[in-house]
């Protein structure tokens, strides 16, 4: 069993910054892969970051690319999200997931999932 909590959201304009918190508590072991997605109104939810949490391995959606980075630290059981140059766009509620899968490529299969964070982006 994994439990996400989320922190870090908030209202921001665009072209700033904001980093996003999740904190795991695990049960057993650690997932293989903690990820983040996010869902804007009338819109599907999209995984925007992965990473595998034993090798690092970071994957991104082209849309974040280089202005979005992953990062964890198994020691706290934390994964987090430093996001750049926001785009109105980005905004939507921010989701940290966690599965144990050992694909973290395709943002497939995150049966773990936090509450969710709101990041507004004004223009």
């Amino acid at each position: 069993q994994v439990q996400l909590v989320e922190s870090g959201g908030g209202s921001v304009q665009a072209g700033g910054s904001l980093r996003l918190s999740c904190a795991a508590s695990v049960y057993a072991y650690r997932p293989n892969c903690m990820g983040w997605f996010r869902q804007a109104p009338g819109k599907e939810r999209e995984g925007v970051a992965g990473i595998h949490t034993l090798a690092g391995t970071t994957y991104y959606a082209d849309s974040v690319k280089a202005r979005f980075t992953i990062s964890r630290d198994n020691a706290k059981n934390s994964v987090y999200l430093q996001m750049t140059s926001l785009k109105p766009e980005d905004a939507a509620m921010y989701y940290c997931a966690a599965t144990y899968r050992s694909t973290c490529s395709d943002f497939v299969g995150y049966n773990y999932w936090g509450q969710g964070t709101q990041v507004t982006v004004s223009s």
